[in-house]
């Protein structure tokens, strides 16, 4: 018993590996796409796009694993099926359940790694990109020249006369103009500083005007700060549970949760199906495979969506429980019935 237990893990990771780099490819292509069309907003270099890509990789992962274990668990038998090897299997008395207890372990710890790879890394993955992101595009708002036709610096209309070899400017003025007063600031010099997270802008001798229906006033200033113009829109959280309890986009967390929390047990609940699949007569059967393993996944996929709606979070254990009946039943009537 423990070398064909041996023999069949043997053959599914042979089959898992085959199935899943191929997978992880193309999904990773998909997202890098995805990631490529930042570009468009922030500048970034081949190393912060690197980063961003390893931000991504729990979810990458989260969506390849459940999809290649369901493929390469049927296949598995499948080959078995094919070179008849369950048919001698059977013929020697062994029952189709040890061979459900063989692959029920490599999906109770696939499970958990989803589980994990979901429940915590994913949220510390989501917060760390969305971060990245936005501290870029802030910083992308700095991204100042001299132009004829200046700026806008937050509420300041913002013009600079020269950029200067070092990243600072020269010959700058802001103007502000509210309903109660209109604020002019002039400064021989100005740079962008960055204070954890928060950029602003430092000038340097300058002048300072605001002047309103009841006062006019001037100062001189060897230093001054503009602060939280740009201010970078940071999450923050502290635990996972504290993620997923936060109100920060509410609706897209629990369509998120129900979604991977299924998808998360799909290795254990979907073993009857799999057999039933995956242990055919060969000849008769051969050709129908491929067009169930389609269909399990799109009904399975299609419901965890569809239900999300109607069900709210009940839908983790409707579509649990149903999809269990059902695909024992499919067992017990295709292969308890014959082997």
């Amino acid at each position: 018993m423990h070398k064909l237990k041996a023999y069949i893990l043997s053959n599914l990771s042979l089959l898992f590996l085959s199935i899943f780099l191929p997978l992880f490819a193309i999904a990773s292509v998909i997202f890098l796409i995805k990631l490529a069309t930042y570009t468009s907003v922030i500048h970034l270099t081949l190393w912060e796009m690197a980063k961003l890509y390893f931000f991504i990789l729990p979810e990458v992962l989260f969506y390849t694993l459940p999809v290649t274990f369901f493929i390469a668990a049927t296949m598995t038998l499948f080959r078995l099926s094919s070179d008849n090897e369950i048919i001698v299997l059977f013929s020697l008395g062994i029952h189709p359940k040890f061979i459900l207890k063989i692959l029920l372990k490599p999906a109770i710890f696939l499970s958990i790694v989803l589980a994990f790879d979901f429940f915590i890394l994913f949220p510390h993955a989501t917060v760390l990109s969305s971060n990245f992101v936005s501290y870029k595009k802030s910083e992308a708002q700095f991204n100042l020249s001299a132009s004829e036709f200046g700026h806008s610096f937050g509420d300041w209309l913002l013009y600079i006369g020269a950029n200067n070899e070092d990243g600072s400017y020269s010959d700058v003025f802001l103007f502000n103009k509210n309903k109660k007063e209109e604020l002019l600031i002039s400064a021989k010099k100005a740079e962008v500083i960055n204070d954890q997270g928060i950029l602003r802008l430092k000038l340097s001798e300058g002048e300072g005007y605001s002047y309103s229906s009841e006062k006019f006033s001037q100062v001189n200033f060897e230093t001054m700060y503009i602060n939280d113009s740009l201010k970078t829109d940071l999450t923050e959280y502290k635990t996972p549970l504290e993620y997923w309890q936060s109100e920060h986009r509410r609706e897209s967390k629990r369509q998120m949760f129900i979604t991977d929390t299924l998808l998360s047990i799909f290795p254990i609940i979907s073993l009857f199906l799999v057999a039933s699949i995956g242990i055919v007569h060969a000849r008769h059967q051969k050709g129908r495979i491929y067009l169930y393993l389609f269909l399990g996944i799109v009904i399975y996929y299609g419901a965890t969506m569809g239900l999300q709606k109607l069900l709210l979070f009940y839908t983790i254990p409707v579509v649990a429980i149903l999809w269990t009946l059902i695909t024992y039943i499919i067992y017990k009537k295709t292969i308890v019935a014959r082997f």
